[in-house]
């Protein structure tokens, strides 16, 4: 069956999905709404607000797409799958009920303990004045916004004085923090496992390891990441298997009882620690910038996979992976991630070797030229057969690009390398 499909977004992800798509023999056409230059060269970007619903439906309808491809958190949380679902058009990205894993700490964890997730243990509070006494009482805690925080509104504390100072940053962020979930610091290797879901089977993707801080050595403040690996070597298939079987499905059954299937992707953020996966968070979308390393691992047609979540019809199975490893390295605008510097020109890419793939995220056209209009400006990715090699082309390929006060870790992927035997 031939398939017509619009894609929801204009960031580093949605370049990378578009780009695995755009190679489906089943694939007829693409729009992106509304895109990037990068997405251009591979869709039709069209005009679009993807958390708007009427506004999706509408474009749906009148382009007579056949599936909706929704990358971006924020669309999935205004209820855009719903609005689909009643217009009848097949969408790969969970209904509103279902999003509320993301979209709120608190439901997350109260979905976590019914299904019997392993998790971090946690209280919830509405009034800043209890739960900075509380986060002075335990010392070291994790202070997490209840709604969404465009990746920003988790503060590890490890101390009584950092641990007040958290309660105070999350309590001023507004909506998202009227509401704080704070809960045990757990320490171990954090990795991200994704599953493809049809709200009642799953298929796992490879494990990968996402870089959260803005320096080298995990260092700075939190960013919404800063480059990727896949697949992470701290867990064996079969323990990845064993994370379905543990966390996903039991998940997955939860919401279905519910009335509230989850189709789509559930992102498990990970703690391995010395008592086994614990889950720090979930995602009800791809992550970034790990979809860009999936996307380059993933060795079969995502096309048919997604559009079989998106109508209940998916096959529980291994997925097919390239052999080796594949790395993603993100340039960030200067000031990111407080405040990036906009309107510089980008140069290089044109230079970046052939081995290597350039997914843009903050970037916009301007009189002829690419310039960044984002914090997290592009990544830059590669394969390798194995680990090292991958690092070796990704960081050779990084070196082409150029941009005035670019800046990039150095270090992404060097955690796997020593985990490697």
């Amino acid at each position: 069956m031939d398939v017509k499909v619009l894609l929801l977004g204009s960031g580093g992800r949605e370049h990378a999905l578009a780009w695995k798509l755009s190679q489906s023999p089943r694939l007829t056409q693409l729009l992106c709404g509304p895109g990037n230059p990068g997405t251009a060269k591979l869709a039709t970007n069209v005009p679009v607000r993807p958390d708007v619903p009427d506004e999706v439906v509408a474009l749906a309808r009148r382009e007579a797409v056949d599936l909706v491809v929704v990358g971006p958190e924020a669309p999935l949380v205004a209820g855009v799958a719903d609005a689909l679902a009643r217009a009848g058009i097949p969408c790969f990205g969970p209904v509103q009920g279902a999003a509320l894993i993301e979209g709120s700490k608190a439901f997350a964890k109260e979905i976590m303990a019914e299904a019997g997730v392993p998790t971090a243990t946690f209280r919830t509070f509405t009034d800043v004045a209890q739960a900075e006494a509380y986060a002075v009482e335990q010392g070291r805690i994790v202070v997490k916004a209840d709604g969404l925080a465009a990746g920003k509104g988790v503060i590890v504390a490890h101390d009584v004085a950092a641990a007040r100072e958290a309660v105070r940053a999350v309590g001023a962020m507004g909506a998202a923090g009227q509401k704080m979930v704070l809960e045990e610091l757990l320490e171990g290797e954090e990795v991200s496992a994704m599953a493809l879901c049809d709200g009642e089977r799953y298929a796992m993707l490879p494990l990968s390891q996402d870089h959260k801080r803005v320096g080298d050595g995990d260092t700075g403040p939190n960013t919404g990441g800063m480059g990727a690996y896949s697949p992470a070597p701290f867990l064996t298939d079969a323990q990845l298997a064993e994370v379905g079987e543990r966390i996903v499905a039991p998940t997955l059954a939860v919401l279905r009882r519910r009335g509230i299937p989850f189709r789509g992707v559930l992102y498990a953020g990970l703690m391995l620690t010395r008592a086994g996966p614990k889950v720090l968070e979930f995602n009800a979308r791809f992550g970034d910038p790990e979809t860009q390393v999936l996307m380059m691992q993933l060795g079969e047609d995502l096309l048919p996979l997604v559009d079989a979540c998106a109508r209940g019809q998916l096959e529980s199975r291994t997925l097919k992976s390239h052999p080796g490893a594949s790395v993603g390295v993100v340039m960030a605008a200067q000031g990111y991630p407080d405040a990036p510097r906009k309107g510089q020109r980008i140069d290089g890419l044109d230079a970046v070797p052939s081995d290597a793939t350039v997914f843009l995220a903050g970037v916009e056209a301007k009189d002829g030229a690419l310039v960044t209009s984002g914090g997290r400006v592009l990544t830059v990715c590669a394969r390798g057969e194995d680990l090292a090699r991958a690092r070796e082309r990704a960081y050779a390929a990084a070196a082409a690009v150029r941009f005035e006060g670019m800046h990039f870790r150095r270090d992404i992927g060097a955690r796997g390398l020593k985990a490697t035997p």
